[in-house]
């Protein structure tokens, strides 16, 4: 499922701004936004655009030229090269994330249907999801698309998912580290293996990190020793990778989920830990630092703030710099899909989010 980047929302709470004339604080769900002042009040609705969007050259975005333009040099074909791409600032003492807009910016969706509370307009407005280039490194030669019996490797922010406060408050959760990386999933079916970045099934040659990393820890041997039609999926990082926030000496795959090809769901997370355990006996292969095993993290953390400030703090593999946040997985299986969702640290945001 292709992420909401931007929908139809209610501004839920305006706040004010100290010592600011022009411009106010709107809550939208879990996310806050600086808005002009005025602009709307509780109740109202608008659409709003998530960080990562990257909104085309279109005269309604121009004044975002002098904070948000970007331009992405040897883009994909049929992608954006250029546009207006929302990150996570900090006005007036202030964090904003994202941008609401008052319906009536868009004439387009008042004849239609979409243009109720949650529609998601991503594609009728023409926003895509801004990703930086990858390095050639990582990219490597395409086979296909991911394909259809993967599931793509991304997480809800909890920003958009506020109703979880009240419905899982007794629900304990495994906590990890969320590593900021580049995306990797290796699989075996019994008549067919493969290695695929976040989108694509890569063919495989001497060149690319992720194959590379895949046959030296013999991952495709040691899945069809386990005799399972699985996909390890997880995070490679260090030199060379996203500017190795984590400072990290050679690159690494870290597990952090495990899909059940033939089910088509997650493994719980004591599941993949036995999983991992089998691999990690037999190759150096990493997972994802356990930041707590069991937590009912609704009954612990109340609020969104208090959350956010959870996903902060010291990585636990290197202690001189910040995490990027935190992945919250339910320890059991309900309805079919294990329960999940990111916290992503603010303070991290605000050093890198570039």
């Amino acid at each position: 499922m292709n992420r909401k980047l931007a929908t139809i929302r209610k501004v839920n709470e305006i706040k004010p701004i100290e010592g600011a004339d022009m411009i106010e604080l709107a809550t939208v769900d879990g996310w806050q936004c600086v808005v002009k002042k005025g602009e709307f009040k509780p109740g109202d609705l608008g659409v709003y655009f998530e960080i990562d969007s990257f909104l085309p050259l279109e005269e309604r975005y121009e004044f975002l030229r002098k904070s948000s333009y970007k331009k992405i040099p040897d883009q994909l074909q049929g992608q954006r090269d250029e546009g207006f791409r929302l990150r996570t600032v900090k006005l007036r003492g202030q964090i904003s994330q994202g941008l609401i807009l008052p319906l009536a910016s868009f004439p387009e969706l008042k004849s239609s249907p979409l243009g109720s509370v949650g529609s998601d307009v991503t594609e009728p407005l023409n926003v895509e999801l801004y990703e930086p280039p990858v390095p050639a490194c990582l990219s490597g030669q395409v086979r296909g698309g991911l394909p259809g019996f993967l599931k793509k490797t991304d997480e809800e922010r909890i920003q958009n998912l506020p109703q979880y406060f009240t419905i899982y408050e007794n629900l304990p959760f495994e906590c990890t580290e969320k590593i900021d990386g580049s995306s990797m999933s290796v699989y075996f079916t019994g008549n067919d293996q493969g290695v695929c970045s976040r989108n694509l099934n890569l063919l495989e040659d001497d060149v690319n990190t992720l194959w590379k990393i895949t046959n030296q820890l013999e991952l495709h041997k040691l899945l069809k020793e386990l005799n399972r039609n699985i996909a390890l999926q997880g995070e490679v990082a260090g030199e060379g990778v996203q500017k190795n926030p984590l400072k990290i000496r050679g690159q690494f795959f870290f597990l952090f989920n495990i899909w059940d090809i033939e089910k088509r769901q997650h493994l719980t997370p004591e599941e993949r830990m036995e999983v991992f355990h089998f691999f990690e006996k037999r190759v150096p292969m990493k997972h994802v630092p356990i930041v707590s095993p069991s937590i009912k993290v609704f009954e612990v953390y109340k609020t969104m703030p208090e959350l956010l400030e959870f996903a902060a703090g010291p990585s636990l593999l290197n202690k001189d710099v910040q995490r990027e946040g935190i992945v919250c997985k339910a320890l059991e299986v309900i309805g079919n899909e294990i329960i999940s969702f990111k916290v992503i640290s603010n303070k991290y945001l605000l050093q890198h989010d570039a």
